[in-house]
């Protein structure tokens, strides 16, 4: 079995029922996207996970997926009908509680038609089609609704302002200080420079442009009720990964 899990991570309050109705709470956050890989998971755009990006509807009724594939993609790429495509959802009553999981699976047809899976048992949702629209097509319920296509990367990334900040700090690496997890201490006027790096360019004027602009990448976007990957409660971590099929 091939995996590859994304390494954007999403946690968040998914919903938490209140007397005036649903409050949500969400803070993304992440290592880092996930654009240029080793030859082995290049020589397969189609499963190469960019990036996954998770947020509720603003009544906190459903939620909303998107993993993104094949980086750079051109005009003719295309899903694999060989791999499957799958957003893992870990809900807990709250942070560091033991949490059930709840999986999406998405397969593709030769001819690019998807079928998406979600949940289990009698809350489970299914969805078939071509989902290449972008009105996306929905179960009869409209438990889980679809797209699935060719798309403008939405991820922005200045990359010479990172390159800048990055020979910055390993310049001064050796007067560092760091914490238990490994991140260094520098005071406010240091991090308002290299703030500064990332916001411009190497000159440190020039505002900084994304190094994406003009990218193409293969998304698979899912919109599901709340009820379907909330079984172990509010809180929802979020991760992707893709397989060959069996």
């Amino acid at each position: 079995m091939k995996t590859r899990l994304v390494r954007w991570l999403w946690r968040g309050v998914v919903g938490a029922a209140v007397t005036a109705g649903i409050a949500v709470i969400g803070v993304p956050s992440g290592d880092a996207a996930d654009h240029r890989d080793a030859p082995g998971a290049t020589a397969d755009p189609a499963s190469d996970i960019n990036d996954v990006y998770a947020w509720t509807t603003m009544d906190a009724g459903k939620l909303n997926l998107v993993m993104t594939v094949s980086p750079f993609a051109e005009a003719t790429a295309a899903f694999s009908d060989a791999v499957q495509y799958v957003f893992h959802l870990n809900s807990s009553a709250a942070y560091g509680m033991p949490a059930t999981e709840a999986t999406i699976v998405c397969e593709f047809a030769a001819n690019q038609a998807i079928s998406c899976w979600a949940g289990s048992g009698d809350a489970a949702a299914y969805v078939t089609g071509d989902a290449s629209d972008v009105a996306g097509i929905a179960d009869a319920d409209g438990k889980i609704k679809v797209f699935a296509g060719l798309r403008n990367d939405p991820f922005f990334f200045n990359l010479n302002g990172f390159k800048h900040a990055v020979e910055t700090v390993v310049s001064v690496a050796g007067g560092l200080t760091f914490d238990p997890n490994g991140c260094p201490a520098v005071d406010a006027a240091t991090s308002a420079v290299l703030v500064g790096m990332l916001q411009h360019d190497t000159d440190g004027t020039t505002v900084a442009t994304d190094t994406f602009t003009g990218a193409e990448t293969l998304a698979i976007v899912v919109q599901v009720d709340k009820a379907l990957v909330t079984a172990g409660g509010p809180i929802v971590g979020v991760w992707a990964s893709t397989h060959s099929k069996p």
